[in-house]
């Protein structure tokens, strides 16, 4: 696949307290639309470079362009999705996803309308008034999801949101993740700690080495995973989903040694 630079990272290094070096010469340009899932061994500094791109941090070194403007700080056309839901416990479900509207100006016809398409959207119908305490940690990720798709970003960044679930629950997630990126197309980078979660999701896979973080490879996934469970007897993806372990296990082994 050829990308355009729609978001490119050029050079980019992070340095922490002078010394600690999280990042060191990341280069990656992006194209509009992709899906790219980023892997590594924990610690390589995944989280560090999507907050870069969402500008809560600027880089050390190097730089970060959206369509060749730098960026130099948050923007609502990047919104972000944590592990750690950020939702408002005293605020009702309806309330949480319009939070940002209401921040926006937007009128209480329009955020009722948008609200209430985002709500069938993310399966939540029913649960408008309860409050997060009364959701499950499932339901409270579609909230979050939820929250950050109105305001309509360009880019969804997306910080292992569903690192804290349980197996099943995350399985879900996945498929409906996979559903609302090819409903709106929208392009997204997905940090995550899960191999397998990398391949179901990603276009392209970015693997990073170790710290202090560079991009060791990236894999484009040439074949389509299928609603279900059909992709996991797909010799294709149990080799690339073997080929991204061995990648990340070289890199951990080096430490060791």
């Amino acid at each position: 696949m050829t990308c355009a630079s729609y978001l490119s990272l050029q050079g980019v290094g992070m340095q922490f307290g002078g010394t600690a070096v999280a990042l060191d010469s990341i280069s990656l340009n992006i194209a509009e639309r992709e899906f790219i899932t980023i892997v590594g061994p924990s610690g390589c500094g995944k989280s560090t470079l999507l907050y870069l791109i969402g500008g809560f941090l600027q880089p050390t070194t190097g730089g970060v362009t959206l369509r060749g403007k730098p960026i130099i700080g948050p923007s609502p056309d990047r919104g972000i999705v944590f592990q750690r839901y950020s939702l408002f416990p005293w605020l009702t479900v309806r309330r949480n996803i319009s939070f940002g509207l209401e921040e926006l100006g937007i009128s209480r016809a329009e955020r009722d309308r948008i609200v209430a398409e985002h709500v069938r959207l993310v399966h939540l119908e029913g649960c408008e008034d309860r409050y997060p305490r009364e959701l499950s940690g499932g339901m409270q990720q579609r909230v979050a999801l939820a929250q950050t798709l109105v305001c309509r970003p360009e880019i969804l960044l997306m910080d292992e949101p569903f690192g804290a679930l349980d197996a099943q629950t995350r399985r879900i997630l996945q498929d409906e993740m996979r559903r609302l990126w090819l409903r709106d197309t929208k392009t997204v980078l997905f940090v995550t700690h899960d191999v397998e979660e990398a391949v179901v999701l990603g276009t392209r896979i970015v693997v990073m080495s170790t710290r202090p973080g560079r991009i060791k490879e990236v894999i484009e996934r040439d074949f389509d995973i299928a609603d279900g469970d059909e992709f996991e007897a797909n010799p294709r993806f149990a080799a690339l989903k073997l080929r991204i372990w061995h990648s990340i296990k070289e890199e951990v082994e080096a430490v060791r040694a």
